[in-house]
C-alpha cells in the first residue's frame, strides 16, 4: 500500500455494540444489520466477526445475502426488502434465507411457487412510513393467508419506524399503536426496533430487534442519550500529510479560494478527497484530529486532497490525520457537510484501504 488512505475497522467494537442491543432486551433476539457491505465495514467480515453470537444477519437483497452464504455463514440470512422477482425464491427456498413480505400480491406468488422447502417469512406493515408494507386494514387477512399456505414455514410480525430518533415527537408511539391494534390476537413474534427504538423506545424491542447504525457506534441521536453514550466507534478514517506550506494573511487555499488566510497560516495538504468518499461539501472547520489535537479542514475538499490547519500544531510530511473515528465522531463530520452518518459509512470507496483489528 502506498497512498495512506485507510479505514481502520475494530471489530471488537462492533461486537461490544451488537451486545448493547441485546443487554437491553435479554429475552429478545436481535438480527445485525450488515446490509450495504455492513454500512461500508465488510459485510463478510463483520459477519465472521458477530457470527458466534449474533442470531441473524440483515441484508438489503438476495445478491447481498448470497455473497454471505457463499462466503460461509451459517447464521439465517434476512432480506429486508424481500425478493424482486418471482424467480428469487427457488435460491430463497434452498438456502434458508429469510424474507420480508410486504404485499398482498407477493403472498399470492408465494402460493403459486412450487419450492423445495417452506420459507420464514417477515410480513412487513405499513403503520405510517409509507414506504413498504401491507396496510393495517389488510394485515390480519394477510397473515391468516400465510399462515395456509405449504410454502411458509413461520411468520415474524414487522414494520418500520420513520422518527424513532426524535424522541419528543409522538410519530413511534402512533406507530406502535397501529401495529399493536393490527396483530391483536396473531401469534406470531414481533419485530419493530431498529437502532434509535433498540436504545431508547423499550415498548418496541418485543421479541426481535434489528440494530443497524449502532452496530457501528455512530448514534441516531442528535444530543445526548444514555444508552447511545455507551456506543464505541467501529470504523477510523485516516490519511497523511504529503506536503507542507505557509499560507499568509490574504493567500487563498484550495478551488476558487473559497478560504483566504486572516494570519500566517501553516497548511498541511492530505491525500484524501472526495474520490475516497470525504464529503465534498464539508466546509472550512470540519474537525480532523491531528497529533492528539483538534484541527480543521481548510478550503474546499477535491478529488484526491485537502487541507488541514497545522497550525500550532507539531506535525508535518507524514502525519496520521484522522477524519472520524474515536476522536472525531463521524456525526459531528456530518454536521459539517449537510449529511448523516449512514452516507459517510457508505460512501468510502474502494480505493481506501481496509484494516482490521481483532479479528
Amino acid at each position: 500500500m502506498s497512498r495512506a488512505a485507510k479505514i481502520t475497522v475494530d471489530l471488537d467494537a462492533i461486537r461490544h455494540n451488537y451486545r448493547l442491543a441485546r443487554s437491553l432486551n435479554t429475552a429478545g433476539h436481535a438480527v445485525a444489520i450488515i446490509k450495504a457491505n455492513a454500512y461500508g465495514h465488510g459485510a463478510i467480515e463483520v459477519a465472521k466477526a458477530l457470527e458466534a453470537e449474533a442470531d441473524a444477519f440483515g441484508v438489503a437483497c438476495l445478491e447481498e445475502g448470497a455473497e454471505l452464504i457463499e462466503a460461509g455463514i451459517q447464521k439465517p440470512v434476512l432480506l429486508l426488502e424481500g425478493y424482486f422477482e418471482v424467480s428469487e425464491l427457488d435460491y430463497i427456498s434452498e438456502h434458508g434465507v429469510w424474507c420480508a413480505v410486504h404485499s398482498l400480491a407477493q403472498i399470492e406468488q408465494i402460493a403459486q411457487a412450487k419450492l423445495s422447502k417452506p420459507i420464514t417469512v417477515w410480513l412487513k406493515m405499513n403503520s405510517g412510513m409509507n414506504r413498504l408494507g401491507v396496510h393495517p386494514d389488510d394485515y390480519q387477512a394477510a397473515f391468516k393467508r400465510l399462515k395456509q399456505l405449504d410454502n411458509v414455514s413461520d411468520i415474524v410480525l414487522m414494520t418500520h419506524f420513520f422518527n424513532s430518533d426524535e424522541l419528543d415527537k409522538a410519530d413511534t408511539d402512533k406507530q406502535l399503536a397501529v401495529f399493536n391494534k393490527a396483530t391483536e390476537g396473531l401469534d406470531a413474534p414481533h419485530c419493530m426496533a431498529n437502532s434509535a427504538a433498540v436504545l431508547a423506545w423499550p415498548t418496541a424491542r418485543r421479541d426481535w430487534m434489528r440494530p443497524g447504525l449502532m452496530l457501528y457506534g455512530s448514534s441516531p441521536f442528535p444530543a445526548a442519550q444514555e444508552n447511545a453514550d455507551k456506543l464505541i466507534p467501529a470504523m477510523t478514517l485516516t490519511s497523511e500529510v504529503i506536503a507542507v506550506r505557509e499560507v499568509q494573511a490574504g493567500e487563498t487555499v484550495g478551488y476558487a479560494g473559497n478560504f483566504c488566510a486572516d494570519k500566517p497560516t501553516r497548511v498541511g495538504t492530505v491525500a484524501l478527497g472526495y474520490a475516497d468518499g470525504y464529503p465534498r461539501h464539508a466546509v472550512t472547520g470540519t474537525p480532523v484530529w491531528v497529533n492528539g489535537q483538534r484541527s480543521r479542514i481548510i478550503g474546499r475538499v477535491s478529488m484526491d486532497m485537502l487541507g488541514v490547519d497545522l497550525t500550532g500544531i507539531d506535525a508535518g510530511i507524514g502525519t496520521e490525520v484522522e477524519f472520524w473515528g474515536k476522536n472525531v465522531l463521524a456525526a459531528e463530520v456530518a454536521n459539517h457537510s449537510d449529511t448523516i452518518p449512514y452516507t459517510l459509512f457508505t460512501g468510502i470507496t474502494r480505493r481506501v484501504y481496509k484494516h482490521y483489528l481483532n479479528r
